[in-house]
């Protein structure tokens, strides 16, 4: 199947021998990719970075031989960009993960017993699911500041009835998978921090359409995937604080992770660091890819980027809203700070036969479901209905995602063709 490159801004003609630009993305000519919440496309960085290396490939940490040292290098330099780009403090550590499910999973192995956790309602399942019994979670609230309230009136109330010796984690979105709706990530921050906790951001969405750092928005945890930040190469990060990360039982117990194991059963030391959770042969390559991506956007003119995005995001719920039969989902008002990222219904149609015609007929890709955030996609569906006084709403919706290499054009294509479905 042949690839064409879709230039991350709109830009004059090019001579066809003109050099592709690092955030250019891999895509397939006559099909307009929509779904870049579920897995964004390979930005040429990511791309040529992996083609580079790829001759070279060999064991990381494991040999003396010429290829394993320039490997082990590539690897270990990856962990500094990647760490350098999310704004890591000199004592965290940088733990390569599979995505973010992966790094949210590792860090709920890693928290000190009897630690209680935070969530919200509107999580993505990652950020749900992997947390120990006795965790607390919030209900959706209905604007960024009620959710600062719900928090700090939640943290005062556990340290009243708990004992303030036990440790408590907030675990909470950057921004929406569903709405794109984003979240005081900092003003979370103080509240967790004002009551003794810690907290962790689930940076999965919000990573590829803004800047990212962990020390100015004092969270003590990210974590990220590189899959969603145009690497798709198998990796994803945990950036945070070392103590709880070196007290815990390795995520993964193999080679690699330990600095001793003799002849008996339990005769083991474990490595502290991040080896100590990243047992067995690392995804050196989908490390390489994502240190190629965040170098590139390092160097971009993000608010540019960012602006680029907002036109279309405007463009793309203003083309829905003229739509009689379309109807956003919104966890906030209307006016709320989001990412590209939007979810509507179709009334009077089958989320998933719409997905299916948009492809069959438009090519045209969208995600249609609950999108791993079943919680709040139902009360949302729920909120939509009532709002409307709609009866004829279908129980799951469709969701579009947009980023580098959108374009005006594809909105228009993707609003024209729900205009049939009326």
């Amino acid at each position: 199947m042949s690839v064409t490159l879709v230039p991350s801004l709109p830009s004059l003609p090019t001579a066809p021998s003109a050099p592709s630009a690092p955030l250019d993305v891999l895509g397939v000519p006559g099909e307009i990719n929509l779904d870049y919440a579920a897995s964004a496309p390979c930005a040429r960085a990511a791309a040529d970075a992996v083609a580079e290396l790829l001759p070279w490939y060999a064991s990381v940490h494991r040999g003396a031989g010429a290829l394993s040292r320039r490997c082990t290098l590539a690897y270990e330099q990856a962990r500094q960009t990647i760490g350098d780009f999310f704004g890591a403090r000199a004592d965290d550590h940088v733990i390569f993960t599979r995505n973010t499910t992966d790094a949210l999973n590792l860090l709920a192995r890693a928290v000190p017993a009897g630690t209680t956790v935070v969530t919200n309602s509107s999580e993505h399942h990652a950020n749900l699911l992997p947390w120990p019994r006795g965790s607390v979670r919030l209900p959706v609230p209905s604007d960024p500041d009620g959710a600062v309230r719900d928090l700090a009136a939640a943290l005062t109330e556990l340290r009243r009835g708990s004992s303030p010796a036990l440790p408590v984690l907030v675990a909470v979105t950057g921004a929406s998978n569903v709405t794109g709706e984003r979240w005081p990530v900092a003003e979370l921050a103080r509240v967790a921090h004002r009551h003794g906790a810690r907290i962790v951001l689930d940076a999965a969405q919000l990573a590829p359409h803004a800047p990212v750092d962990l020390l100015a928005l004092d969270v003590d945890y990210l974590a990220v995937s590189g899959h969603k930040l145009y690497a798709p190469f198998g990796t994803g990060v945990l950036i945070g604080r070392a103590d709880w990360l070196d007290a815990a039982p390795p995520y993964l117990a193999g080679g690699g992770a330990t600095s001793h194991v003799g002849p008996a059963t339990h005769d083991v030391t474990w490595a502290t660091g991040p080896a100590r959770h990243e047992g067995g042969t690392p995804n050196l390559l989908g490390a390489v890819a994502l240190a190629a991506v965040c170098k590139a956007l390092d160097e971009a003119d993000r608010g540019l980027l960012a602006a680029h995005e907002q036109d279309l995001l405007d463009r793309l719920r203003a083309g829905l809203a003229a739509l009689p039969h379309v109807v956003e989902l919104r966890t906030f008002g209307p006016d709320a700070p989001r990412v590209g990222i939007v979810s509507f219904v179709v009334a009077g149609w089958d989320s998933t036969e719409v997905a299916t015609r948009l492809a069959a007929e438009h090519h045209i890709g969208v995600r249609d479901g609950l999108f791993c955030a079943h919680p709040l996609a139902r009360r949302l569906l729920g909120e939509a209905a009532a709002r409307t006084g709609r009866r004829d709403l279908p129980p799951t919706a469709l969701r579009v995602s947009i980023g580098l290499g959108s374009t005006a054009a594809q909105v228009d294509r993707l609003l024209a063709a729900l205009a049939e479905l009326g």
